[in-house]
């Protein structure tokens, strides 16, 4: 083989991680999952096994292959937020790269789907990683969150809320085989909790939602001297 034949061939064959993901799927869906072995996979990669615990710390791993780059995306995303930013949102738009990792694959992320539902230990291990994603959602609300009054309750409810509406979405999308607009399913869930818990265009940035401000309303007899006025509201208001 000539040397530009072999530089083809290299370029057509997949990344060695990819080519361990593929066997292993291959093999679950034949045999199970349970019924597969690290051996089994990387015999059908053609790799050693110190090749694949480069890559992958147990077999469970190898289902989830992209979890740990987008955690460290939606992490850096946040670290990289500046105090104009509204939190609720920016929460929303990390949740958002979640997503794009699944649509990168559709074929992919449904086979997932499918087999994470019939093994009890995916599904316990999938639990696993969803809480971390918001875990580090919450963390970056605290830090917004921390001069409000119950700041820390309210980061972990909206980190809980985006989660549960990026999910309740992503999950509606797997079970239809990938078909349709998963962003649009998304964008339609995260905007019941950016309306919920978001701060409206135009409010002050001090001002929490579902707070107004307060309004004094002063009746005083007209020809009052200004004086009198200002007494009154200051009386009002608790000043005097």
């Amino acid at each position: 083989m000539s040397s530009s034949s072999k530089a083809a061939a290299a370029a057509a064959k997949p990344p060695m991680r990819d080519a361990l993901v593929a066997a292993a799927f291959q093999l679950f869906l034949e045999r199970g999952y349970e019924q597969t072995t690290v051996d089994d996979i990387v015999a059908l990669a053609g790799v050693g096994r110190r090749s694949f615990f480069r890559y992958f710390p147990s077999k469970e791993d190898v289902v989830f292959p992209d979890h740990e780059r987008c955690l460290a995306d939606m992490t850096a995303f946040l670290a990289a937020s500046g105090d104009e930013q509204e939190p609720v949102r920016r929460v929303c738009d990390a949740a958002r790269l979640v997503l794009r990792m699944y649509a990168e694959n559709p074929a992919f992320s449904v086979q997932r789907y499918r087999l994470t539902k019939k093994v009890p230990g995916l599904r316990a291990y999938e639990l696993s990683v969803v809480w971390r994603y918001e875990r580090a959602l919450a963390a970056y609300l605290r830090g917004r969150f921390a001069d409000r009054r119950d700041g820390t309750l309210q980061a972990d409810v909206i980190a809980a809320a985006v989660v549960a509406a990026h999910n309740n979405a992503l999950r509606s999308w797997l079970r239809s085989d990938g078909q349709g607009d998963a962003g649009a399913a998304v964008d339609h869930a995260l905007g019941h909790v950016q309306s919920a818990f978001g701060r409206p265009p135009g409010l002050p940035a001090g001002q929490q939602p579902g707070t107004p401000e307060d309004v004094v309303v002063v009746v005083s007899r007209r020809g009052a001297p200004l004086w009198r006025v200002v007494q009154e509201i200051e009386t009002a208001l608790g000043g005097g």
